[in-house]
Parts: structure tokens; C-alpha cells; sequence
């Protein structure tokens, strides 16, 4: 299914004729050097396509011929590849030895050669082939050290291309080598016996390794796969590696080349969600496809409302006069994937429509909705989100599987994740205090599981601001605690540490440990109080909540982790209702 949905989004992108895409045979590749060659195979020039400052410099994206699967052997790509292999020139290794190095790098160049030879074996009518064979063959490299490229060539063995001096493309995009692949690419390998292809269904010759997907955050930088067979224990009948599952080369280069152009840096159809790198697309242009990336990811320092305007556009494109995006029935799809040694791990995937997604999109954001302060933003990113259940508030500790399990919860309108509201409360407890996305991620857990949970309708559902018929023993005792907090704050203006530094641990779990204490401290903190009429609205909102709380049982001795998350909304429901102008 989603090889199928990959396979899909590539023959979308070519009928759109998208320039980013690489046709079959090819491959879109950052290529920082070129070395300029006349038509005698000399060099005439050493030019640098990095674009950039420092260490953020990249190269130029180029269409070249695809490369072929790197292993512990010699293996030369067809007329790009790293210096080492393009032009001989060995990468320091300084756990190595100099003369190996220097040795391995001749091997290199000769089957880098080699394999321009074996497409074009008798001497090249194409004056761009012959003079990369004149120049290579002759080994005399020395007019490249004259340019200030040369040292970081020598030091760094970046990727190296050629150009002849008289065209703009490059000597591997020229019409004799589109011709050898496209001949390549039609013929397959003749000794292998065509299959149904488990992706089309169609036969083709199946592929025994399949490309590596880069661009996975915490996979390997030399790229992972996603089919994958290389161990004995994973043969049936004798079938090496990729035969096991028969792939097609074209749906394998397909839903490679497609996953891989999603995931490249600045894609606007990826974002990091956790630990996991997500990919989206539709099976049509849609836009839910140009807005997705917006809504769910943190917004640039250079446009701090991107986020806001894209959840606005979900949610108002009828009032634009733009067709619902509720009732698109165009199928999209979700994907997120994880390291996982040298494979790449589906940690989840989402078969939907543009409408079902949108639907549940804005389901979450209404769930999430709560009371916030004037300068706060109004929808909180998913990684703002996930961020606040972390130790240090550092993403890498978020913990592992929630980010992918609360995804899919999103999109697909179902309970989120228990962890989510137990790594929320923890966070609230370990550091005393309820932060805006600690509540906005505990009232949206429990509305949901108020709404969803069939099976008892007596819970009234959190709202958005403070609910003074809400009779929950935690929603009341956490507006007790704001209370008490208030208290002592007005009576000790300035105060360093409150009640909340000391005791919302104890407060939110054990109840009747700390409210008898709690409650005697309130007579001397409201016993301070200047402002007698601030005294007396106190003692009052006090006495309307111990009312309730006496009507449920008074303190409980344990408050379960549902009625934990309620204690962690009432009390910041009731803060913010204190700094909330009230209106006459």
C-alpha cells in the first residue's frame, strides 16, 4: 500500500511535468564541484556551485544518472561521483595508511573509467565523453591545484562532476548519455527472469538492491532502506535480497526517487515530528498539501504568524469562497518514518482523504482550545506541544513513539495516547507548574476522551475556560489550589516561592496530605490583606468551591491519573480566570 501510494505520487509529478523530478534512469544530486574541460581534455576551469556562508554552504541540485548501491567493494557511478573515484585523489584518513589510501583511489579512478567505457567502448562521437576520457586517461591533474577549490577538494573528497567548456549542462546530461540510459533503463538485465511486480502487478525485472532513502533524521547520512533482506534467516526458496519480495526496477525507482525528493532539506512536504521525519502528498494537487506543512510545523522566526494563517485557511475556506476542504475526496497520505540501524522503520502510516484529514485536523485544534494570554498564539504547533512533556524541555527527550502515536491520533479523530496525558501530568509535577501547552495537551486528551468514550456519558467534558458547574473532585481541587496560591500572593507581594514551588506535587496526587495544612495557612494569608473587599471575594470563592468539594467526599486520598489531568486544568483554568478583565 504505501510502496503502491509512492510508486502513485511519482507518475503524478511527471505528468505534471514537475522539473524537480528525475526521469527513469536518473537521479537529482547536490554536486558542489566541476571541472571544466575543452575539447583537448584539459582543464580549464574549477567551478564551485555552493551557494551560502560557512558551513551552510550547498551545492547546486543537478539531474545525473542514477548511482548504483555502494558496499564495502569498488563501485564507480557513470560520470559523477566523489574525488576520490572522479579524479583519483584519495580522502585523508588519519587512521589509515597513506600508501593503501593512494592505492585504493587508482583502483577507484580505473573503475570510474571502466564504467564510462563499457557505455561508450569505441572512441566517443560525443566531444564531451572524449575529452573526460582524454583528461582522466592521461592522469595529470596538476592544473587543478592552481585553484583555491583544490584544497578542500583534496581535504573534504566532496561529489565532482564535468562540464565542457562550451555548454551550460553538464558532460552526463548531454543527449549520447540520456540516449545509453533510456536504452538501459527499457532492456533491464537480461539475466534475471521478469516477475510481477508485488507493486504494479505488472512484469518487470525485479530489483535485488533497492536505492537508500536519505534525508531520515538519525538514519545514516549514506541513507537506509525501507525493503531490505541481508541475513541467511530471511531467504525463502534460495531468493537473495530484493528477489524475495520482487520489486520492478520502475515502481522501485519510482517510490524512490518520490520518497526521496520529499525528504530532501526545504521540502515543503516533510516535517519532523519527534523522532520521526513525515512525508505527505495527495494522489491530485490539493490544497491541503501546500497548508499541511504550516499547520502542524513551528512556525520561522521571519513569520511568526505562518502557522496561525494556515490554520485560519483550514478553517475559513469557504468563507474565501474556496471550495471545503471537508468534502475532498482526493486520497492523501501520511507517512512517518524512523531510524532503525540500517533500515528505516514505518513508525506510522495514514490512508485518508483530504476531507477525513482535514475534518480530524480541526477536531484537534478544537480540542486543544483553551484560555491563553493576550500575547500567547492561539494554536500551538505540534512540536510545541510535544516539547512540553519532555525533561528540560529538549526535543530529543520527548518520549520515544508518542510523537508518531499522536499523529496518528490526529489523524485519524481517535484517543490520543495515554502516555501523552502521564508524560504531560509528570512534567506538571516534576517542575510545579502548569504551562499553557501542558494544559492546552491535557484539556484536549481529556474532551476526547469524554467524547469518544461510549461507554460513560456521566463526565462533563473540560471546556475552554473556567467552568464553575464542573463537579470533578480534581477540576474543583485544582481551582482550590489557584485559590490558596492567589491568596498568598496578594499577602506577600513579591514572594520568591508559593505554595504551588512546594506543594502541587503532593496537591495534585494526594490530596489529603496537603489541603488541611494548605487551608490553615489560608486564614494568615487573607488575615494580611490590605484590600478587605479582595478578603472578602476570596473567602467567598472559597467557601463556593469546599461547598462542592464537601458534596463530592471532601479530600481524597488518591486522585487518579483522568482526575489528575482535571486538577492540572482547574487550577489553570482559575488562574487565568483571575487575570481576565471582568466585564460589568
Amino acid at each position: 500500500m504505501i510502496l503502491q501510494a509512492l510508486n502513485g505520487y511519482y507518475r503524478r509529478m511527471a505528468e505534471e511535468g514537475n522539473q524537480d523530478v528525475a526521469p527513469e534512469g536518473f537521479e537529482q544530486k547536490e554536486i558542489p564541484f566541476l571541472v571544466v574541460l575543452n575539447q583537448q581534455g584539459e582543464c580549464v576551469g574549477l567551478q564551485d556551485t555552493r551557494e551560502g556562508e560557512g558551513k551552510k554552504k550547498t551545492g547546486r541540485l543537478f539531474t545525473v544518472p542514477k548511482g548504483v548501491k555502494k558496499t564495502s567493494g569498488i563501485a564507480a557511478n557513470f560520470l559523477w561521483d566523489t574525488s576520490n573515484y572522479a579524479l583519483g585523489i584519495p580522502k585523508p584518513d588519519p587512521k589509515k595508511n597513506p600508501d593503501q589510501l593512494a592505492e585504493k583511489a587508482k583502483e577507484q579512478l580505473k573503475s570510474f573509467i571502466d564504467v564510462i567505457r563499457v557505455q561508450f567502448p569505441e572512441p566517443p562521437e560525443d566531444t564531451g565523453i572524449q575529452a573526460v576520457l582524454t583528461f582522466l586517461e592521461r592522469g595529470d591533474f596538476t592544473a587543478l591545484e592552481s585553484y583555491s577549490a583544490w584544497q578542500e577538494i583534496s581535504d573534504t573528497g566532496p561529489i565532482v562532476s564535468f562540464r565542457y567548456e562550451s555548454d551550460t549542462c553538464l558532460v552526463c546530461q548531454r543527449e549520447s548519455v540520456k540516449r545509453v540510459i533510456t536504452g538501459d533503463a527499457k532492456q533491464g538485465t537480461p539475466s534475471v527472469e521478469a516477475h510481477p511486480c508485488l507493486v504494479t502487478g505488472d512484469l518487470d525485472v525485479p530489483v535485488r538492491l533497492h536505492t537508500a532513502i536519505k534525508g531520515v533524521w538519525g538514519a545514516q547520512s549514506s541513507g537506509a532502506n525501507i525493503v531490505s533482506f541481508n541475513l541467511e534467516a530471511f531467504r525463502s526458496f534460495g531468493k537473495e535480497q530484493g528477489y524475495n519480495a520482487p520489486v520492478g526496477k520502475r515502481a522501485e525507482f519510482a517510490y524512490t526517487t518520490a520518497l526521496n525528493r520529499m525528504l530532501l532539506k526545504g521540502s515543503r512536504q516533510r516535517l519532523q515530528v519527534g523522532d520521526c521525519s513525515t512525508v505527505f502528498w495527495a494522489e491530485r494537487k490539493s490544497p491541503l498539501e501546500d497548508i499541511f506543512a504550516d499547520v502542524f510545523g513551528e512556525p520561522s522566526k521571519e513569520n511568526p504568524d505562518q502557522q496561525n494563517a494556515a490554520v485560519l485557511e483550514l478553517f475559513k475556506a469557504p468563507d474565501a469562497g474556496a471550495p471545503p476542504l471537508d468534502e475532498d475526496l482526493t486520497p492523501f497520505f501520511v507517512l512517518g518514518l524512523a531510524p532503525n540501524a540500517a533500515r528505516i522503520a514505518v513508525r506510522f502510516w495514514y490512508p485518508g482523504t483530504v476531507g477525513e484529514a482535514a475534518q480530524h485536523i480541526k477536531q484537534h485544534f478544537g480540542d486543544c482550545a483553551i484560555v491563553h494570554g493576550p500575547k500567547q498564539p492561539p494554536y500551538l504547533s505540534l512540536f510545541r506541544l510535544l516539547v512540553s512533556t519532555a525533561t528540560q524541555g529538549k526535543s530529543e527527550n520527548i518520549p520515544p513513539n508518542l510523537a508518531g502515536d499522536f499523529m496518528k491520533a490526529i489523524l485519524t479523530g481517535g484517543s490520543y495516547p495515554r502516555t501523552l496525558l502521564a508524560s504531560a501530568i509528570r512534567r506538571c509535577r516534576a517542575e510545579q507548574d502548569v504551562t499553557y501547552p501542558r494544559a492546552a495537551l491535557i484539556k484536549a486528551f481529556l474532551s476526547r476522551e469524554s467524547r469518544l468514550n461510549v461507554n460513560n456519558k456521566t463526565e462533563k467534558e473540560v471546556g475552554m475556560s473556567l467552568d464553575t458547574n464542573n463537579t470533578n473532585p480534581g477540576y474543583l481541587l485544582g481551582r482550590l489550589f489557584a485559590v490558596l496560591e492567589k491568596a498568598q500572593e496578594s499577602a506577600s507581594p513579591g514572594i520568591n516561592a508559593t505554595i504551588r514551588d512546594r506543594f502541587y506535587g503532593a496537591a495534585s496526587g494526594t490530596p489529603v496530605a496537603v489541603f488541611p495544612h494548605l487551608l490553615k495557612l489560608k486564614v494568615h494569608h487573607i488575615a494580611k490583606l490590605e484590600n478587605r473587599g479582595q478578603a472578602v471575594n476570596l473567602e467567598k470563592l472559597i467557601g463556593e468551591i469546599m461547598e462542592k468539594v464537601v458534596a463530592e467526599k471532601a479530600f481524597p486520598a488518591h486522585l487518579s491519573l483522568h482526575d489528575q489531568g482535571c486538577f492540572a486544568v482547574g487550577y489553570y483554568h482559575q488562574r487565568q480566570d483571575f487575570f481576565t478583565k471582568k466585564e460589568q
